[in-house]
């Protein structure tokens, strides 16, 4: 996906403000290609502020700009979860409708009439397909990925007018303290080169609440999902591997068509005497179309294995820090929101 430089006076030119409490600014200057926040200098490539140390561009902004940086060393920078996101939200580009029902699952513990003079703040928004639903409710919204999905995001929002948005690193943020009421990371924090609880804690100082999605342990399921998600995990270590675009594409729709799916009707044909919940993957696919189910295949096999947690670790990890940790028991297994 190319990149280009273009005029961004129009779009921003009426957020200066915003962007000056945001970063906690004491000013803030606007020029055709850059914003100047103090005294740094933030390039701006289609409506995108690339706060991303240069070091972790993604290869083409940094040949798009002429950017001679070496790429990270650093062993907290995790480049193959930069790329493999920013591969998939490029492939699958698109708004589904499953999209709206899987937003209100994952914001069943918001009320999302009270976000109408909210700043919300979507760490990690891939596509921006939740930022999408949420931007329809909140006064602001901040679009935060390390990825070439943050381009694919300011696609999606291109009708939106309150939207603002983000090339940054989730453990580097650019932000001053509670620049948000509400930050939301979904299918996010489990893939850092860090243990994901423990950065709740740190990202807790950004705002006063957070609605986090994290992989469960399988906790709530029979052994055999946990001895069945052992064998799972050896093949996706050997084709996260893979890099070529059209071979991915190929074992994503081969394994949707072909796991996914035969799963699914299993689960359909036993769920009239009560055993579909014995179906791995039934009760999270049984409503997605094809499309949708090739892009969690895409998401699952081609990312490196995922940390993941159990509803005791959640409450041990965060009831020291936040004042009410509230975890929903409806899928997906385990979002929750975080309160301070």
């Amino acid at each position: 996906m190319a990149v280009r430089m273009v005029s961004q006076q129009s779009y921003y030119a009426d957020k200066l403000a915003a962007l000056k409490d945001i970063f906690g600014a004491a000013s803030i200057e606007l020029t055709e290609h850059t914003v100047i926040v103090d005294d740094r200098h933030f390039p701006i490539v289609d409506d995108v502020i690339v706060c991303l140390d240069r070091s972790r561009w993604p290869s083409t902004l940094r040949r798009q700009i002429g950017e001679a940086a070496a790429p990270s060393s650093d062993p907290d920078f995790a480049a193959d979860i930069q790329f493999t996101f920013g591969e998939e939200w490029k492939t699958f580009d698109t708004i589904l409708k499953e999209h709206e029902e899987t937003f209100r699952s994952y914001f069943d513990l918001i009320d999302l009439d009270r976000l109408q003079d909210q700043r919300l703040c979507d760490l990690g928004c891939g596509m921006g397909r939740w930022s999408y639903f949420a931007s329809e409710y909140c006064r602001e919204i901040v679009l935060v990925d390390f990825s070439e999905a943050i381009f694919v995001a300011r696609r999606t929002l291109r009708d939106r007018t309150n939207a603002i948005f983000i090339m940054a690193d989730v453990l580097q943020l650019p932000f001053r303290n509670d620049f948000a009421d509400l930050i939301f990371s979904l299918g996010v924090l489990h893939h850092l080169p860090r243990p994901p609880l423990p950065e709740i804690v740190r990202l807790s100082r950004y705002a006063p609440k957070l609605l986090v999605y994290l992989y469960y342990a399988l906790d709530n399921r029979p052994a055999y999902f946990r001895a069945i998600l052992n064998v799972v995990s050896q093949i996706r270590t050997r084709l996260a591997a893979i890099r070529s675009a059209r071979m991915r594409s190929a074992l994503a729709t081969l394994i949707a068509v072909c796991i996914y799916r035969p799963l699914v009707g299993l689960g359909a044909l036993l769920r009239p005497v009560g055993l579909s919940r014995f179906i791995p993957i039934y009760e999270g696919y049984r409503n997605q179309g094809l499309t949708a189910v090739r892009q969690d295949a895409y998401d699952r096999f081609f990312t490196r294995i995922e940390q993941r947690v159990s509803q005791v670790e959640i409450r041990e990890a965060l009831s020291g820090t936040f004042r009410n940790v509230e975890i929903s028991t409806r899928l997906p297994y385990w979002h929750f929101v975080c309160e301070r």
